[in-house]
């Protein structure tokens, strides 16, 4: 691999080489105006399907999954965690397997990095349950955990789920033990039970803002509660959807940036023509002109259809982000918090060779993809 740009984070024309990693890094031999930017690819902790792939459904081929990544090389993204959500054991756990299969066959399957289970062990309660379906909704169970591991063959990464159960500390001790990211999400959670959580090793706020009660105590509240704990990080879905800029800014200030992480949240639908969907089991409808996905038999929002680079144009859009600090956010930040390793320092020596070459048009906040990068290979050029 070699490639010339401008560094989006000190703005300076460099040359990078490097084979899966990054061996070198030069000032450019022949700086231009028309060097595209340079910066880390992307990377989504949460995403439950694309293209047309639903992630949690077994029934999906490797190469379907093949093509769902290859539709995210072109929006920049080089690592992702697929999110199996709250299902049966018997569908979850086929899910995991299948994802597992996929992750070793498929000539790119190392973008994913790992796998996210968001549920079953999430609150039954209409508003924090979200889109998940009740039925399926069940306490914390360590040898649940195995077993589903099992079917993973070790990729699980990170698991969200609600402290309002009564074994989830010990649940959250023990998956920390083994590794495991723990994130609160879809929970109705208390100031104590959540105090809980992060005393037994629970450091991520999933999607924070989302999967609650429409109406709510002004305080104490359970989005207060994480917003005021430092030792949590928070994901923000920046669709201009699911949050709006108000909360989204307040909630940037509240946790520094250095605490937040871009997602998608994007459900099998994301990227197709607006009509209906299934989600296993869950009717849904992706809205003209393609940017809303809600439950069939109402107006309650089932995942995103949004996109990273469209995420990071959003941050600077709503919030006024830098360009830098938008990409921090889907970048250095997710590997963080991921605990994705050789991710988490940007452009440098010995980091994986996962870049993206880029167009950013700063008066209109728009970003074009031209080239991906996974590994020192170039999974997607622009035409």
């Amino acid at each position: 691999m070699k490639c010339s740009g401008i560094n989006v984070f000190t703005g300076e024309a460099i040359t990078i080489s490097g084979n899966r990693t990054i061996t070198s890094l030069e000032a450019a031999s022949h700086p231009s105006a028309s060097l595209p930017l340079l910066a880390p690819g992307l990377i989504d902790i949460q995403i439950n399907g694309f293209a047309g792939v639903d992630y949690s459904a077994p029934t999906a081929s490797i190469e379907e999954i093949g093509q769902s990544l290859h539709a995210q090389f072109k929006t920049g993204v080089t690592r992702l965690f697929p999110t199996v959500i709250t299902g049966s054991h018997g569908v979850m756990t086929g899910a995991l397997r299948l994802l597992a299969d996929a992750k070793e066959k498929l000539p790119e399957g190392e973008a994913m990095e790992g796998f996210h289970v968001e549920g079953p062990h999430i609150s039954p309660e209409d508003g924090p349950r979200g889109a998940h379906p009740m039925p399926a909704v069940r306490p914390p169970d360590l040898e649940e955990f195995k077993k589903l591991q099992e079917a993973a063959r070790g990729y699980i990464k990170l698991i969200t789920l609600s402290p309002e159960w009564e074994e989830a500390p010990r649940y959250i001790e023990a998956i920390v033990k083994e590794g495991i990211v723990a994130s609160i999400g879809h929970t109705k959670a208390t100031t104590e039970q959540i105090a809980d959580a992060v005393s037994a090793g629970a450091t991520m706020s999933t999607h924070l803002g989302n999967g609650a009660h429409s109406v709510m105590k002004r305080h104490p509240n359970y989005i207060w509660d994480q917003l005021a704990e430092d030792r949590l990080t928070a994901s923000f879905i920046v669709d201009g959807i699911h949050i709006g800029s108000a909360f989204l800014k307040t909630a940037l200030r509240a946790k520094g940036l250095e605490r937040s992480v871009l997602i998608t949240d994007a459900v099998m639908p994301a990227l197709c023509s607006p009509g209906d969907y299934k989600l296993g089991e869950v009717e849904v409808t992706l809205h003209p002109p393609g940017d809303r996905v809600t439950l069939r038999d109402g107006d309650r929002l089932a995942g995103s259809a949004l996109r990273m680079d469209h995420g990071v144009r959003n941050l600077t859009r709503m919030v006024g982000l830098s360009l830098q600090d938008a990409i921090i956010m889907g970048t250095l930040n997710a590997a963080k918090a991921g605990k994705i390793p050789d991710r988490t320092t940007g452009l440098n020596i010995g980091e994986k060779a996962d870049l993206i070459e880029f167009e950013w048009n700063d008066a209109e906040k728009e970003i074009r993809i031209l080239k991906t990068w996974l590994s020192g290979k170039c999974v997607y050029h622009a035409d």
